[in-house]
């Protein structure tokens, strides 16, 4: 049976997401930002909710976690390596940690670059992967503690997964970071494509995520620092892949 899966808005721009194993009932949610519209989306469903993943410890995905906590006795897990500024952990993972929810295997492994202690929570069978600030829907997260050289490893790993995986993200950002990489890439077929689709949704008011990687690499200029036109189009044809990808990071800081 495969999984249900739910994208919650949550305060202004925040998502969280809710994964349902109808085959045992086990239900995950993955950051909690605010516990009230998760709560409401579990009553709304009749789910039980087991366990909560963070992705990592900024307070726009953890501050519901406590009273989500209290309300559904649900265990808490995140990252060892963070465990000292996320909430009290249940389980604290290993730099490749690996869990389950029913039947099916959940790989979480590091993706350091906004965070230092930043985890993914990737599903393979369900074609599932839970990014938090990491690889965002055309963007990534800002560099608030690592190097560009971490996130740019974190971006190919998670580049390398399979190509229909859907992208869960943590924010509504993507109209922002389609203008941005517009500004790269204008001839690009794909991305114009896209930033009609995501103008529409928009303006129905629904998400623009989760997304699928393979739109994500034919779009994402953070995920396409490799290709020889866009390091010739940031004026550094001769740059590695890092650097081109460090580049487009401090531009978009700018943008």
């Amino acid at each position: 049976m495969p999984l249900e899966l739910v994208t919650i808005p949550c305060l202004s721009d925040n998502y969280t997401y809710l994964v349902h194993d109808g085959e045992t009932g086990e239900t995950a949610v993955i950051d909690v930002p605010d516990s009230a519209p998760v709560l409401k989306a579990l009553s709304d469903r009749g789910w039980t909710l087991s366990a909560i993943w963070l992705t990592h410890h900024h307070s726009d995905h953890i501050d519901g976690v406590a009273e989500l906590r209290a309300a559904t006795g649900a265990m808490v897990i995140g990252a060892a390596a963070d465990a000292h500024r996320l909430p009290p952990l249940d389980l604290a993972l290993p730099d490749e940690g690996a869990l389950t929810l029913g039947r099916h295997t959940v790989e979480t492994f590091p993706v350091p670059g906004h965070t230092v202690g930043h985890i993914a929570f990737h599903i393979p069978d369900a074609k599932l992967v839970f990014t938090g600030d990491s690889l965002m829907s055309a963007g990534c997260g800002r560099l608030f503690e690592g190097t560009p050289a971490q996130m740019w490893a974190s971006l190919s790993r998670l580049a390398d997964l399979h190509p229909d995986t859907l992208v869960c993200s943590g924010h509504e950002y993507t109209a922002s970071n389609i203008r941005f990489a517009l500004t790269l890439e204008p001839a690009n077929a794909a991305l114009i494509s896209r930033s009609e689709r995501v103008a529409a949704l928009r303006a129905s008011g629904r998400p623009t995520v989760p997304v699928p990687l393979s739109e994500e690499l034919a779009t994402n200029p953070f995920l396409r620092a490799p290709l020889p036109a866009l390091k010739a189009a940031i004026g550094k044809p001769d740059a590695s892949d890092a650097e081109c990808f460090a580049e487009i990071r401090a531009r978009k800081d700018r943008f």
